[in-house]
């Protein structure tokens, strides 16, 4: 994707096919990491992601044009699924998502053979409520991420069945599932059917980034258990100002804060629209990400906190529990930034 048109001032790197590629194809070998899976922020997307393309798109405008169906997310999303699988093999996936919550988090789902979904977005065309999307869970890795929660201190860790509803469905009733903060990316990663078992873990309620890194760290464990770890959001994410959407007719504000979010996670003041140098220095990187929070631009890009916190859940997650902490930003698409954590 062009970058913003003329702008070039590091709020979006890495955003074509070649550059996200070229990322993805330099992510470590697991034996590099002494078998500890590395930690996925995932810029998970918005339903536009599976919006049928014939029909006349009702929101139209900025959204779609980075996140639509045909839209440069999108084919990123569909290289980084099998880059991910090829190079780590998980067993399993362990994803938490901006769209699920709760006090103390940890609530895990065991939901046997067939993950039900949650369509809990609302006024979308009926197509987007036929989805399929076909995965299992795993009731011993449910069990294994509740066991290193509490060990953790997560009191709040516990098991959640497909009997126990966990928010509204745009279908007209509460119910369980997956929601679409994990079945719409991973339909473009993985097409109709997971590789491997999947596990949903509610975020803590709690948005500071303290509370969210803690709360990774806590699922750090699982990571040289053959689980990857996919936490996902946005970094832009605001309904009071679509042209927020689109690197095309963001202000100057959102840009700022994208930048910021580039430099943190990089540590580098060397950005060019081709490259960004992928390791940090972890405390200085720590440092520089909790301090996002206080940048101007955060409470635009953000009115709540839930889609840019799942970050801290990925750092967390991927600072702790192996030899490793740097990070790549692997995909720096706007408003839509990909980091892999523990490389």
């Amino acid at each position: 994707m062009a970058t913003g048109g003329p702008r070039k001032d590091g709020a979006e790197v890495n955003d074509t096919p070649e550059l996200w590629r070229k990322e993805l194809a330099a992510l470590p070998e697991l034996d590099a990491l002494n078998g500890a899976l590395p930690s996925v922020f995932l810029a998970h997307g918005s339903p536009m992601l599976i919006h049928p393309p014939h029909l006349a798109n009702a929101r139209g405008g900025p959204l779609g044009a980075v996140q639509g169906p045909k839209a440069p997310l999108a084919w990123f999303l569909k290289d980084l699924g099998p880059a991910l699988m090829d190079k780590y093999r998980p067993k399993a996936i362990v994803v938490l998502s901006a769209h699920w919550e709760s006090p103390g988090g940890g609530l895990v789902t065991d939901y046997g053979d067939e993950n039900p979904l949650l369509f809990d977005y609302f006024g979308f065309p009926d197509e987007l409520y036929q989805v399929k999307f076909h995965s299992r869970g795993d009731h011993d890795v449910s069990e294994r991420v509740v066991e290193v929660l509490q060990a953790a201190g997560i009191k709040s860790a516990r098991l959640t069945t497909k009997l126990e509803a966990r928010g509204q469905d745009g279908r007209g009733f509460e119910g369980p599932g997956l929601d679409h903060g994990v079945f719409v990316p991973f339909l473009h990663m993985f097409g109709e059917s997971a590789p491997v078992p999947v596990v949903e873990v509610s975020i803590p309620s709690d948005f500071s980034p303290a509370a969210q890194y803690k709360f990774g760290a806590a699922l750090a464990p699982l990571r040289s258990e053959g689980i990857l770890l996919i936490s996902g959001g946005l970094t832009v994410h605001t309904f009071r100002d679509f042209s927020a959407f689109s690197p095309e007719t963001a202000k100057s504000i959102f840009r700022a804060f994208e930048k910021s979010i580039v430099e943190a996670v990089s540590q580098s003041d060397h950005h060019t629209e081709l490259y960004v140098t992928p390791y940090s220095q972890s405390e200085e990187r720590h440092d520089a990400m909790a301090n996002l929070v206080q940048h101007p631009g955060f409470r635009a890009a953000h009115p709540r906190e839930e889609h840019f916190v799942p970050l801290y859940v990925a750092e967390g997650a991927g600072s702790t529990g192996g030899s490793a902490t740097g990070s790549r930003l692997v995909c720096g698409l706007w408003g839509a930034k990909t980091v892999v954590f523990g490389t």
